[in-house]
């Protein structure tokens, strides 16, 4: 079953975890937007992997700084048409990208690929681009995100974005040719609205985008 987890964005660390144990440049996401939606799922069973992930055992969900001031400025602008941002998964340490990566080299473990990577076979998704050594992610101002509503009888909800996170496959692309007129529509919405503000899109996956001007771009933490 499909389920949200959605966290007050504080001291979830070991022990009682103050913004100074991060990183200069790192803010906890609550300082910034406090009434994001966040939908972690690899702290969860639900996501490619079928488990939760290594390094999100006690979630803190943070970004440098100047992400989460650019994500600031687009979560007001799409106040004014009604909808908002959900997040999907913000820093990553490097030891979850290390744990994507053993999985990938398990041919055994299929146990997701029906919903995740149908057409794929497990050992090309490094190649395809969708699984790599180094992660955005890590350097801390690359976000997997989407659009929702705020408000009318769909408050809450998702647009349609003619695909679901994380899946591996073409139809995850930006310019995918058998999107629906709305679904290519709600993708460029999100793509422009990120672009204005800021943030380059990845062509393979219409929710991850990174901040152009990011403040450690050859940086891969693991705190």
């Amino acid at each position: 079953m499909r389920y949200m987890l959605l966290f007050w964005i504080g001291f979830m660390a070991l022990g009682s975890c103050q913004n100074s144990t991060l990183p200069e440049g790192f803010s906890n996401i609550d300082d910034y937007l406090p009434d994001l939606v966040v939908e972690l799922r690899y702290a969860t069973d639900q996501n490619f992997m079928g488990r939760k992930v290594v390094g999100y055992d006690q979630p803190q969900v943070v970004l440098t700084t100047d992400c989460l001031k650019a994500l600031k400025e687009v979560q007001k602008e799409l106040y004014t048409m009604g909808l908002g941002l959900k997040l999907f998964d913000g820093y990553r340490p490097q030891k979850a990208v290390n744990d994507f990566m053993q999985w990938a080299t398990q041919a055994g473990d299929t146990l997701t690929k029906r919903q995740y990577y149908p057409d794929l076979a497990k050992s090309t998704l490094f190649e395809a681009g969708y699984i790599a050594e180094r992660s955005g992610h890590s350097r801390g101002s690359t976000v997997d995100i989407t659009l929702i509503y705020r408000q009318g009888p769909r408050k809450g909800q998702a647009l349609d974005m003619g695909g679901p996170w994380d899946f591996f496959g073409p139809r995850s692309w930006f310019a995918h040719p058998e999107l629906l007129p709305e679904q290519k529509r709600n993708r460029t919405l999100l793509k422009d609205i990120m672009h204005k503000h800021g943030f380059r899109p990845y062509s393979k996956e219409w929710w991850h985008f990174t901040l152009d001007n990011e403040p450690f771009p050859d940086t891969y933490f693991d705190f």
